[in-house]
């Protein structure tokens, strides 16, 4: 169980565990003032929830192929107090269809022909065979308004074969955040907000977890996660 301010996320029932990463990303994404937010792979349902306590009027479908986990974030949500404004629905994101979104927001599985797990569920939440990322791209394109954002977390070499995927599809990169887990290690994770237009190279950040000493929490780091975190 992992609580946060404003919402607990149980997570006995799913593969993918909240993680720093993934919370970042809940944090960091642009998502606007409100209008539609789609969360692909929701899992425990914490983007989407993190998604509900940033933006007070959005509306949000959080889509979730796995029986377990759908259970997991239907109950996590249920229990939340943006049970109103939160739908999760189980499904394939590759034949869901929906009204176009605002934003949509994804921390997809990543691995490819690594060794597998006897938990079919872990497979599924950290081996891109029920997701290629071509198929991922393919139905954001569908699901995304023109003037929409994608927001997605991957491992640096992954992000870079994202990105020439998305661009084939017309889909670019216009904000990037290098997440390190102190200033002395390399970028082990990457945000990117991709839009449909782009004008300019992408704008890129920088974001250290921890100080040198791999103990305290940067300053930049506890701002970020300042509304989620009890300790902050």
């Amino acid at each position: 169980m992992f609580r946060f301010k404003q919402f607990t996320i149980h997570q006995d029932r799913a593969a993918m565990k909240v993680c720093t990463d993934s919370c970042v990303l809940g944090a960091y994404a642009e998502l606007g003032t409100g209008g539609r937010l789609l969360d692909i792979g929701t899992g425990t349902g914490l983007l989407a929830l993190m998604a509900a306590q940033r933006t007070p009027t959005a509306r949000i479908n959080a889509v979730e192929i796995d029986q377990a986990a759908f259970g997991q974030a239907t109950d996590n949500v249920s229990d939340s107090p943006f049970s109103d404004r939160v739908r999760v629905i189980q499904g394939r994101i590759q034949t869901f269809s929906a009204e176009p979104y605002d934003r949509i927001l994804c921390n997809p599985p990543f691995y490819t022909n690594h060794l597998r797990s006897p938990d079919q569920a872990i497979n599924r939440a950290l081996h891109n065979d029920e997701l290629p990322f071509e198929e991922l791209i393919t139905s954001v394109v569908r699901l995304l308004k023109p003037e929409g954002q994608f927001w997605v977390l991957l491992p640096p070499s992954e992000m870079q074969r994202l990105v020439v995927i998305a661009e084939k599809a017309g889909l670019h990169p216009y904000q990037q955040l290098e997440v390190r887990h102190n200033d002395t290690k390399p970028v082990f994770r990457t945000i990117a907000g991709f839009v449909f237009d782009r004008f300019a190279p992408p704008k890129i950040e920088q974001l250290s977890i921890f100080n040198p000493d791999g103990k305290l929490y940067t300053e930049s780091f506890r701002q970020l996660l300042q509304p989620f975190y009890l300790n902050f």
